[in-house]
């Protein structure tokens, strides 16, 4: 046998296994239903196309044997039930039994890869190991299974003693099993390390079929998959959202999308459908992806600086062939204090308005002065801050200078207010039931000293965004009596737009104010 490492020509196609429902439901505290798991099955299957998925492990309940049966059923109707594969162990005819009794056809059948594992945790010699490995699998393919083998922590066993691994394969090699499945159990390995061990696997087995499964411990996993291929691996393990033990395993969405665009290998995924799967599993498992997570994140296809917007404006100078449309999904440019014109308009011309020079430069300055005291303006709050962009006059008769509101439960609140009326100062307190209440208490006490006569408020109207989120901007109308207390004219209705929504009536409010101050003023 030779240990010579060469550079392997690659392969046109890579399959992946899926193993989010039996390796990634290691991840701490994951545990799928029956009905979750078989949704995922569907998902994967059907719409992803994965080539193979690994649904669950052997003897763990009844519970586990019902929802393996009910996924068995479903591929049996559509079959997929060979591309359904259960972890068992070398335990002659329990694994096999519980496995073909909720009617699976394929057994992934854990064996030591390691010589400490075999010694250590068996407490057996590799002879007497191999014995139980032939044993077992001898009668799993008398019951008509197909046979695949994990050689479990194969990555330290090779680095230890590769002569045992080696002895282990020459000992099995002939036995009717099909795919012989190397993991980094540990996610030890570095992408020299796997192209070295894996192409020397190869070239001393050349008639075996092997499959990497790697972990994520170093953050290493993609680029260890990267370097299985260059060594002529064709069978890669994965899951959806890097579930599993620890740091988790190789991401199924960042593997599919570097083995096309880095290496130009095809696999069966339908890129299309990985956001809303990812999307799927998150829910069922509980377990929420980072916003900034390669590819599946909710911030990965968002541009926030400015200077981005305008160079995708100028000609697409910051998208890639990561685009968000291979992934059923859009480009969006978040609003903010970091925003520039290009941001702005972006999310205008998405709603199919069209504003002057002047007014742009309004609602981006009212974007950024929002940005600075809210982390996030979203492209729904966007209509709030044109119209009222739009609607405002931007008369300054009376200025807001400080408004403290101090709620509490089951007593009134109470407000601080001082306000600017034509260069004046003027500082009042007031009470009321609820926070708005307090400060027109304290408004009418300034108003009155400069005679002012509070018109009737007919309506008060609140909302946000549609699919707004507790942070979303608040818009709220104020309609107010255009006859009453000597105030002629038609009712008027005045808009605020902020982050708080008592605050959103207050802009309201001295809207309102401002107007008629402005019209008093041109009838002197």
């Amino acid at each position: 046998m030779t240990n010579t490492v060469q550079t392997q020509t690659l392969p046109e196609y890579v399959a992946l296994m899926d193993t989010t429902l039996r390796d990634g439901e290691q991840t701490q505290g994951v545990s799928f239903t029956a009905d979750e798991k078989l949704n995922i099955v569907q998902a994967m299957l059907e719409s992803l196309g994965v080539d193979r998925i690994e649904v669950a492990s052997a003897r763990v309940s009844s519970g586990e044997q019902q929802a393996l049966r009910n996924i068995i059923n479903w591929a049996a109707e559509h079959e997929l039930d060979e591309r359904v594969e259960v972890l068992g162990f070398v335990d002659y005819n329990r694994s096999v039994d519980w496995i073909r009794k909720a009617g699976g056809k394929v057994i992934n059948l854990l064996v030591k890869g390691s010589e400490k594992h075999c010694t250590n945790q068996l407490g057996k010699t590799l002879e007497e190991h191999v014995a139980d490995i032939l044993k077992t699998v001898a009668y799993a393919k008398e019951q008509g299974m197909h046979v695949n083998c994990y050689l479990e922590d194969w990555s330290n066993g090779y680095a230890d003693n590769k002569s045992y691994v080696f002895d282990l394969m020459k000992a099995i090699g002939d036995c009717g099993i099909e795919h012989f499945m190397l993991p980094d159990t540990l996610g030890v390995m570095s992408p020299d390390e796997v192209f070295a061990a894996l192409t020397d696997m190869r070239s001393n087995f050349p008639d075996q079929v092997f499959d990497f499964h790697p972990h994520n411990d170093y953050g290493l996993a993609t680029a260890n998959c990267m370097a299985a291929v260059r060594a002529g691996i064709t069978n890669l393990h994965c899951t959806m959202n890097c579930l599993g033990e620890r740091a988790g395993n190789v991401s199924l969405a960042e593997l599919t999308v570097v083995l096309r665009d880095k290496i130009g290998i095809k696999t069966g995924i339908d890129e299309s459908h990985l956001h809303h799967i990812s999307v799927m599993v998150e829910q069922f498992s509980g377990k929420y992806i980072a916003a900034n997570m390669p590819i599946l994140g909710q911030d990965v296809f968002t541009q926030t600086a400015g200077i981005h917007a305008d160079g995708d404006v100028k000609g697409g100078l910051y998208e890639t062939r990561l685009s968000p449309e291979r992934f059923d999904r859009k480009r969006t440019y978040a609003l903010g204090k970091l925003s520039g014109k290009a941001s702005v308009l972006k999310n205008i011309e998405e709603l199919g308005i069209t504003l002057s020079d002047e007014n742009l430069k309004r609602v981006l300055d009212r974007v950024v002065t929002l940005g600075d005291s809210k982390e996030t303006i979203t492209a729904d709050d966007l209509p709030f801050i044109i119209a009222d962009v739009l609607e405002s006059n931007d008369y300054q008769h009376i200025r807001l200078v400080d408004c403290e509101i101090q709620s509490k439960l089951d007593s009134q609140s109470e407000v601080n207010l001082k306000v600017e009326i034509d260069g004046a100062a003027y500082q009042e307190s007031g009470s009321g039931n609820g926070g708005y209440a307090a400060f027109m208490n304290a408004l009418e006490k300034i108003l009155v000293q400069i005679s002012f006569d509070m018109p009737e408020l007919v309506d008060y109207a609140v909302r946000i965004p549609k699919g707004g989120k507790t942070g979303a901007l608040t818009e709220c109308t104020i309609t107010w009596a255009g006859d009453a207390r000597g105030n002629s004219g038609r009712n008027m209705r005045t808009r605020g737009v902020h982050s708080n929504q008592v605050y959103a009536a207050v802009v309201a409010t001295l809207r309102m104010i401002n107007t008629h101050l402005h019209s008093r003023l041109r009838q002197e």
